[in-house]
């Protein structure tokens, strides 16, 4: 008589961020070379730490497109667990850059505010331009990714549309008017914007590695709807988290009558299928029988 014993493995299929990530690497690092040589050539601090900061962030999405790639890989002897939250340390280190990179931005912009100075603004409005394209492109590319590491990168190239769009404003301003401080305003203003949305996607990502309950999982319904298994007469040690903020485990007692292993096989089955619907996508279920003494409560 046949036996067959059949595990479900991750679904380890990428989404396109990879590709995403890829393409806006290339943009980014093409746009922080020819940035340098504009600011140099339009005399412009504003463009020449923007392009600074584009070669950061460049290097920051190589770093995600590498951990984006090793977070597909499958399990192993090393990780039993598979990669990937190797994708949300890539979401917290382009955090912490984004985070530098702001503070950056700050300690060159106030200093304006006191002592403005005034670039070729017309040299200013053409990169500005180039610079909303390159950037706009990138983070178009990137929109609405469901991994946390592909959101941080997409915060990146926003901060840096945003930046050059202000670059814009200033260089009209300052090619119609005499107002050198609007550089600085408008450069202050962005980089509070970016740190305010950095810190919500970077507390995100320290829960998932405190292994935090995921915010679409509600325990109370769990237990609710597992305790109406017929056969079940009790839930406990109920633990869930998650690997990379889509990816959610679950482990838990079930209390059983005396079964034989057909029936306990039938609770399983249909304990696995209500978890599904709570966002549980890998469940480890322990059977204990009301006499016996759970060790772990």
């Amino acid at each position: 008589m046949g036996h067959h014993h059949h595990h479900d493995h991750d679904d380890l299929a990428d989404d396109g961020s990879l590709a995403k990530i890829r393409i806006a690497f290339f943009i980014n690092l093409a746009f922080s070379a020819i940035e340098l040589v504009g600011g140099l050539y339009t005399n412009s601090i504003a463009i020449i730490s923007d392009a600074l900061h584009d070669l950061g962030d460049s290097l920051s999405l190589g770093a995600a497109w590498y951990f984006q790639k090793l977070s597909l890989k499958g399990r192993d002897k090393k990780y039993s667990y598979g990669y990937r939250r190797f994708s949300v340390l890539g979401a917290i280190l382009n955090s912490l850059i984004l985070v530098i990179g702001s503070t950056i931005i700050l300690s060159e912009a106030i200093p304006r505010l006191i002592h403005p100075e005034t670039p070729d603004a017309q040299g200013m409005i053409y990169f500005a331009i180039g610079g909303i394209a390159a950037n706009g492109l990138a983070a178009w590319k990137l929109n609405g990714g469901s991994s946390i590491n592909q959101r941080a990168v997409y915060l990146h190239l926003l901060e840096d549309v945003l930046g050059w769009f202000a670059t814009l404003v200033a260089a009209i301003t300052l090619y119609f008017f005499d107002f050198p401080r609007i550089d600085a305003i408008l450069a202050i203003g962005i980089a509070i914007f970016i740190v305010y949305n950095v810190v919500k996607n970077l507390k995100e990502a320290i829960k998932i590695i405190m292994q935090g309950t995921p915010q679409e999982v509600n325990i109370q319904s769990i237990q609710e709807k597992l305790e109406s298994i017929e056969g079940v007469k009790e839930i406990h040690d109920c633990h869930t988290w998650s690997m990379d903020g889509r990816y959610n485990i679950l482990s838990i007692h079930l209390v059983v009558d005396h079964k034989n292993l057909i029936e306990l096989a039938t609770i399983k089955r249909k304990a696995k299928k209500l978890l599904k619907d709570e966002h549980i996508d890998h469940a480890t279920i322990e059977f204990e029988t009301e006499e016996e003494e759970c060790e772990t409560c």
